[in-house]
């Protein structure tokens, strides 16, 4: 059975910092690129950063380039956002995807659950 679990969300004062984490279970971590998407209700889920399998390339939104980084460890299979300088518009529920890249997870597709931030004073 696969699960993606998020965690490290919660309630943080503009400026402050979450490191959030999504474990993976039931695949070959290695073989997932890992993507980060975020929610608020009634909009569309954006997409926020991608980290390529082997961790070489990233990629941000342009809203929290600078602010918020990516990284894996897949001796662990965990997949991390890393969120800094933290605003009002980053209140949302953050869910990690895992997107299958190399033979023969390719075409595969994860979710986990998601985790809320709410940035508030």
């Amino acid at each position: 059975q696969v699960q993606l679990v998020e965690s490290g969300g919660g309630l943080v004062q503009p400026g402050g910092s979450l490191n959030l984490s999504c474990k993976a279970s039931g695949i070959t971590f290695s073989q997932y690129a890992m993507k980060w998407y975020r929610q608020v209700p009634g909009k569309e889920r954006e997409l926020v950063a991608v980290i390529s399998i082997g961790g070489g390339r990233t990629m941000y939104a342009d809203s929290v380039t600078g602010r918020f980084t990516i990284f894996r460890d897949d001796a662990k299979n965990t997949v991390y956002l890393q969120m800094n300088s933290l605003n009002s518009e980053d209140t949302a529920v953050y869910y990690c995807n895992a997107v299958g890249t190399i033979i023969p997870a390719t075409g595969l597709t994860f979710w986990g659950q998601g985790t809320q931030v709410t940035v508030s004073s």
